[in-house]
């Protein structure tokens, strides 16, 4: 018999640590909690050092408007500092796969190893039981575990996000908001006097906030200047460095119009990494932007064991994009590798992005993409030479800033 936790809480005699980040999502999340008579208190999370010279103060201002929410509701709020987890388990990776030639989405580990992990150490230690936080995102109980269920609105839906949880996790999570929609929410927190109720959405790096993302990872990342080259071999400009650059990108590129070659707009279609080269494609719909397989790896299922493969499902390989029909077949790179095959070409697969798979309004886990298969040969040989050299690539720079950074 299963047991949806479809409104605020599953157990509300349950202690419940709510996460609350200055945001209106935490906010209506910690009011729905005390509205329904549930035990809680509230954590505060500071996850990046901001003595970094760039006047840049947002966690002071969030951890304002957390206090206001908190004081209003007559909750005991704590401020914890994450920074050092969220560093050495987080940021640190972001920097060592940019570095690699990949596009990762430091989100996804954001959530597993501090909010659902450093997150409930604090809670636990304060005596709470459960953990609650502002997602888009539902969870059924059952007999034979935890399922992780699409969030009630479909445009804010955080499953994706959350797919790298396990069991234990998830058995400590709540989601107040999961069952409603994003505008519902604006609402309530207006209708109650939140503060927050029209603070604008946040859409930078996890816990590291809204900066210029370029000039913010330059202060990581070594500039590595090299050569920008269409499909055929012609250099055509030059890039500062493969880590700033993704598949599928289009601004940023700095070659413009060009009299020798057609009005469409460049692409990002592949990152050379044996010759640090930029390959890049005229055209939204170019073939060697579009892809029928990816091969997945780190694969996580969300119930802790893989299901019958192969397995038909739908699957995404970026947020927000609509669900797409795939078969999933074992990987031939070993355990916990996929091989997604899709009905359709899914258009600037970038290693490092995770495809996540559902089942409905079920969220089966995901992995990591790490190369893909293009419907045209054109851009592959770049794509096969990127995949091929990545163990060997040189990372000083991250390594070097984190000394710089633990010496103070």
């Amino acid at each position: 018999m299963s047991r949806n936790s479809a409104g605020p809480h599953p157990d509300g005699d349950a202690p419940t640590m709510v996460a609350v980040s200055g945001g209106v999502d935490s906010a209506v999340a910690l009011m729905r909690l005390v509205e329904a008579g549930v035990p809680v208190q509230a954590m505060f999370m500071k996850s990046w050092e901001e003595d970094d010279g760039d006047g840049y103060c947002a966690a002071a201002e969030d951890l304002a408007d957390a206090q206001r929410v908190c004081d209003r509701l007559g909750v005991p709020l704590h401020a914890v500092n994450c920074s050092d987890a969220y560093w050495d388990n987080v940021f640190m990776r972001f920097i060592r796969d940019l570095e690699a030639g990949m596009t990762p989405n430091p989100d996804v580990m954001c959530n597993r190893e501090v909010k659902f992990t450093t997150f409930i150490e604090h809670a636990r230690r304060l005596g709470a039981e459960r953990v609650a936080t502002g997602h888009y995102a539902r969870i059924e109980r059952t007999a034979d575990g935890v399922r992780l269920l699409k969030g009630a609105d479909p445009g804010k839906d955080q499953s994706y996000f959350l797919h790298a949880l396990d069991q234990p996790r998830l058995d400590r999570a709540v989601f107040p908001l999961g069952g409603l929609r994003k505008h519902t929410v604006r609402t309530m927190a207006r209708q109650a006097g939140l503060a927050p109720h029209d603070k604008p959405d946040s859409t930078g790096i996890c816990f590291v906030g809204e900066r210029r993302f370029s000039p913010f990872l330059a202060r990581f990342v070594d500039a590595a200047p090299g050569p920008i080259e269409t499909g055929n071999g012609a250099r055509i400009g030059e890039h500062r460095g493969l880590a700033f650059f993704t598949i599928g990108q289009r601004r940023g590129l700095g070659i413009g119009g060009r009299s020798d070659s057609a009005q469409a707009p460049w692409y990002v279609a592949a990152k050379d990494h044996a010759r640090n080269a930029l390959v890049v494609v005229q055209g939204h719909d170019h073939p060697a932007l579009l892809s029928r397989w990816l091969r997945v790896r780190d694969m996580h299922w969300i119930a802790g064991r893989a299901p019958p493969l192969p397995l038909r499902c739908r699957a995404k390989i970026r947020y927000r994009q609509t669900d797409q029909e795939c078969t999933a077949r074992p990987g031939t790179l070993g355990e916990n590798t996929l091989d997604l095959h899709f009905e359709r070409p899914q258009w600037a697969a970038a290693p490092g992005q995770y495809a996540v798979l559902y089942d409905g309004e079920e969220c089966l886990g995901g992995g990591v993409i790490e190369c893909a298969g293009a419907v045209s040969q054109e851009g592959t040989q770049a794509a096969q030479a990127t995949l091929e050299a990545r163990g060997g690539v040189n990372r000083p720079s991250a390594r070097g800033y984190a000394a710089r950074r633990r010496s103070g």
